[in-house]
């Protein structure tokens, strides 16, 4: 396949697993999303497959948005919450489906109103170089004051970026009820219920290709 075109189709229930530099991952109803494996940073190795929720097509994004929506709404959330940059997208079409008015996004981009106070280091997975700050807008606090929170992102991998958002979000008082993804990356430790569309090892390389780790 080219690069262009992973996340575009949605295919029938089928083999899921590692084929050549894919990985077909199923979704709730069985249907299936082709995802490229991406090799991680210091070695050849060890591997993950990637998802980019704003390169999918709508009707890739759209389905899984709604398995996380539909994840999610047993768990009654008042308030979806967005941690940057890709869980933003996806927190918006999470609430709006959930027949939310709004949602309401973390940011990694400092406004002079700030609370410095109201800020958390951030790194990712994909970015391992790159720390950022992740920030709360203050004047968004009486939204989150005694509601029931949903913590939404694109993917979950090591947990950090779940991690720095819920230390964030404890600043502010508040534990969320469950949190909210299109794909897991191998087991990441959370204490909290974790609602998924879809779920994908961590691979190591074999003889016959990549396997779970």
């Amino acid at each position: 396949m080219q690069p262009h075109e992973f996340w575009q189709v949605l295919l029938p229930p089928g083999p899921t697993g590692a084929e050549g530099d894919r990985y077909a991952a199923a979704l709730p109803d069985g249907r299936r999303i082709l995802c490229p494996i991406r090799v991680l940073p210091g070695g050849c190795d060890r591997a993950v497959a990637s998802l980019i929720v704003n390169q999918a097509s709508f009707a890739v994004f759209d389905a899984l948005a709604e398995s996380v929506a539909q994840a999610l709404r047993p768990d009654a959330p008042d308030v979806i919450v967005g941690i940057p940059t890709l869980g933003l997208p996806l927190a918006e079409a999470v609430a709006r489906r959930l027949d939310h008015a709004r949602m309401l996004p973390l940011g990694t981009s400092r406004k002079f109103w700030y609370d410095p106070d109201l800020s958390e280091p951030m790194r990712s997975i994909t970015s391992p170089d790159q720390e950022k700050r992740l920030y709360l807008d203050p004047r968004l606090l009486p939204l989150l004051d005694g509601a029931r929170v949903a913590l939404v992102d694109d993917v979950i991998s090591t947990g950090g970026s779940m991690r720095a958002a819920l230390r964030l979000l404890a600043k502010a008082g508040v534990t969320p009820v469950a949190l909210g993804v299109a794909m897991r990356q191998g087991t990441p430790e959370t204490d909290l219920p974790l609602r998924t569309a879809f779920a994908t090892p961590r691979l190591t390389r074999s003889p016959d290709g990549w396997r779970p780790a």
